[in-house]
């Protein structure tokens, strides 16, 4: 069985542990303007919409400068990715350390399919906040440090066939919330997660 935590110290071998998302370190009073503005920025979210929302709204109801909010997350997106930090936290340490066949102990091919179920259930629970964070400017999905982590847990779990980390990136594709959220309408949520499972367990197989 490949293992997460072990490998060739290269930037497309990087032990998976590396790749988890860090909770932030700041000072207190740092701290305190960062919860403030998630905590307005998920309930005017929640109220009126992901892309109804402005960055003014959200630093008037946090009690926060504009200049406060642009200079900690930069603009919308990164607001966004902020707010899911902690729910990708949650799917990082149940790959690394949870229960199988997501977390480590099941075969390889169980683990991809029981990943991608799981990112799923984590995508379709937060799809507008995941499209922005990963819409809101040219490749901002490729550059979200959980986005490392997830390839480089799919390329470990893919059959040593021809070039995986690509492979990798294909299958990540089809969880891109940008995708979900153009087929849902036509297809429906039980679809696509057939679909998904099945092509998974079709790559898993090699």
């Amino acid at each position: 069985m490949h293992d997460d935590r072990n490998g060739p110290q290269s930037v497309s071998a990087t032990p998976l542990e590396l790749l988890r998302t860090p909770p932030p370190k700041e000072r207190a009073d740092a701290a305190r303007n960062r919860a403030a503005i998630l905590d307005a920025a998920a309930r005017l979210f929640n109220e009126h919409g992901v892309e109804a929302v402005s960055m003014d709204q959200v630093a008037a109801a946090a009690g926060v400068g504009k200049g406060t909010l642009f200079r900690r997350f930069g603009d919308k997106a990164g607001l966004a990715a902020a707010l899911l930090d902690a729910r990708e936290r949650v799917l990082q340490e149940a790959v690394l350390s949870g229960p199988p066949p997501l977390g480590p102990g099941a075969p390889e091919p169980e683990r991809l399919v029981a990943f991608a179920d799981a990112y799923l259930d984590y995508a379709f629970a937060y799809l507008p906040l995941v499209r922005m964070s990963e819409t809101a400017s040219p490749g901002a999905r490729y550059r979200i440090g959980a986005y490392r982590f997830w390839h480089r847990h799919v390329s470990i779990l893919l059959p040593r066939g021809e070039d995986p980390e690509h492979t990798a990136h294909a299958l990540l594709a089809m969880l891109g919330a940008e995708h979900l959220t153009a087929l849902l309408p036509e297809l429906g949520e039980r679809r696509i997660r057939d679909g998904v499972h099945r092509m998974w367990t079709t790559a898993a197989r090699g």
